[in-house]
C-alpha cells in the first residue's frame, strides 16, 4: 500500500496508526506519572521506593527487549500492537479498582510499573517494524517526523494534562484516563488493513523459536546499524545521570520553583517539536548520514547548559530551558534520522530483533546509568557529574563518526 498524491495525508492506513499513536501518547505521560504520584501521595513512598520504582521498570523494558523483538518477527504486528494496548488497559484498570476499594499497597505500583514497561516495550518495537511495512523506504523518514511530532506535543501538553487530572483525581484514580486512551488506541489500530506479517524467505529463519541473542548478532554484525547501537547506549547509559540527578539538581541547587521546573520541561517538548518537523528536510539537504552525525553531537553539546546553569533562579532556569529547547531539538531530529535509516537498512523479517536488540539495551543501560549517576552525584557531586554525563552523551557521537555510515545520504 502506497501514499497517494497527497503524501502520507492520503496514506489512510498510515494516518489510523498515526492517530493511535498520538492517543496513547498522551495518556502514557499520565500513566508515566500517574503511578509514582500515587506512590508518593496516596501511600507516602518515599525517594528509595521511587528509585526502586524506576529500576524495576526499566530493568523490565530490557527483560523484554530481549523477547519482544522476535515476538514482533514472527506474529502479525498489527495483531502484537493492538495486544499491547489491550494487556496496558487491564494493568491500569487493575490499579485503579484496587485504588478504590481502599486496598492499593507499594506492591502492585510496582507491579504495574514492570508490566507497563514491558507492554510498552512490546508496543515500540512492534510500532518500528511495522511502518515499514506501510511505507515505502523513501516515506520512512518523513513517517517517524510525524509520529515523532506527535511524541514532542505530549511532551508539552502532557503535563498540563496530568496537573489538570490530579487537581481534581487521585492519581491512581486518573490512570483511568490513560487505559481509556489505549482502549480507542487499539481500536483504531483494528481498523488498519495491514496485518504486518511478513513471509520469510530463509527456511531456518522460519523455524518457530525465539532466538533471543539474534538481535544482538544482527546488529553487531551490520556495518551500519552497530555505530547507531552503540552511539543510543551511550547516550542511554550517560542519560541515566540526568535521570538520577536532574530533578534533585532543580531543586535542591538551582532553587527553581515548580511553576518553573515544569516550563522547563515544557521547552524540551517545543524544541521535539520543531526537531520533528525540521528533520524531512535537514535529511534531504545534508543526507541521513551526516544529520544523524551532526545533529547528534551539537544536541550533546547543548546539554553542558545543564551544568552550566547558575545564579538567581529565572537565570539559572533560562540556561535550563536552552538546553531543553536546543538540545531535545537535535536529538529529536538525530532518532528520526536513526529510526528510518534503521527501518531502511535492515531486512524487513529482522526488523522486530534489531528492535529488540535497541529497546532491551537501552532498558539496561538506563538502569546502569541511574545507578551510576546517583553514585557518581554523592561522590563528585551533582554539578560534577552532570558535567561527565553531558559529555558522554557528547561524545557518542564518535561511534557515528568513525563508522561509513556518516556518509550515507538516502534512506532508500
Amino acid at each position: 500500500m502506497t501514499a497517494t498524491d497527497r503524501g502520507l495525508w492520503g496514506h489512510r492506513d498510515f494516518l489510523k496508526l498515526w492517530g493511535a499513536q498520538a492517543i496513547s501518547t498522551f495518556g502514557a505521560r499520565v500513566a508515566r506519572e500517574g503511578l509514582p504520584m500515587a506512590a508518593v501521595i496516596t501511600l507516602h513512598a518515599g525517594p528509595a521506593a521511587i528509585g526502586l520504582f524506576a529500576a524495576l521498570r526499566l530493568g523490565s523494558q530490557g527483560l523484554m527487549g530481549l523477547a519482544a523483538g522476535p515476538l514482533a518477527d514472527r506474529l502479525p504486528k498489527r495483531s502484537l500492537l493492538i495486544a499491547a494496548d489491550l494487556a496496558r488497559v487491564l494493568v491500569l484498570g487493575a490499579v485503579t479498582l484496587t485504588a478504590a476499594l481502599g486496598r492499593l499497597s507499594l506492591a502492585e505500583i510496582y507491579l504495574a510499573g514492570v508490566l507497563m514497561g514491558a507492554f510498552s516495550v512490546v508496543f515500540d518495537v512492534a510500532d518500528h517494524a511495522f511502518l515499514p511495512a506501510l511505507l515505502k523506504p523513501a516515506e520512512l523518514v518523513d513517517g517517524n517526523s510525524k509520529l515523532g511530532a506527535t511524541e514532542a506535543v505530549a511532551e508539552v501538553g502532557g503535563p498540563a494534562l496530568y496537573g489538570l487530572l490530579f487537581t481534581f483525581m487521585a492519581p491512581a484514580i486518573a490512570v483511568v484516563v490513560p487505559a481509556a486512551t489505549y482502549l480507542v488506541s487499539a481500536l483504531l489500530l483494528g481498523r488498519i488493513k495491514t496485518a504486518g506479517r511478513i513471509a520469510r524467505k530463509d527456511p531456518d529463519a522460519a523455524k518457530e523459536r525465539l532466538d533471543l541473542a539474534a538481535g544482538f548478532k544482527l546488529v553487531l554484525t551490520h556495518p551500519l546499524v552497530r555505530p547507531l547501537w552503540l552511539a543510543d547506549l551511550t547516550r542511554v547509559f550517560f542519560g541515566g545521570f540526568f535521570s538520577a540527578l536532574y530533578i534533585f539538581f532543580a531543586f535542591r541547587w538551582l532553587h527553581l520553583t515548580s511553576w518553573m521546573f515544569g516550563l522547563t520541561v515544557a521547552c524540551g517538548g517545543v524544541g521535539a517539536l520543531i526537531g520533528a518537523v525540521a528533520a524531512p528536510r535537514l535529511v534531504r539537504v545534508l543526507g541521513v548520514g551526516p544529520t544523524i552525525l551532526i545533529t547528534g553531537a551539537a544536541g550533546g553539546a547543548m546539554i553542558f547548559l545543564v551544568p552550566l546553569a547558575a545564579g538567581p533562579p529565572l537565570a539559572a532556569m533560562a540556561f535550563m530551558c536552552g538546553a531543553q529547547l536546543f538540545g531535545d531539538g537535535l536529538q529529536t531530529v538525530a532518532e528520526i534520522g536513526t529510526v528510518s535509516l534503521r527501518q531502511s537498512v535492515v531486512p524487513p523479517q529482522d526488523l522486530g530483533r534489531a528492535g529488540g536488540a535497541f529497546a532491551s539495551g537501552a532498558g539496561f543501560m538506563g538502569v546502569a546509568g541511574a545507578l551510576g549517576g546517583g553514585w557518581a552525584g554523592v561522590a563528585l557531586g551533582p554539578r560534577e557529574t552532570l558535567y561527565i554525563a553531558a559529555a558522554g552523551i557528547t561524545a557518542a557521537s564518535l561511534f557515528i563518526a568513525l563508522s561509513p555510515l556518516w556518509r550515507v545520504r538516502e534512506t532508500a
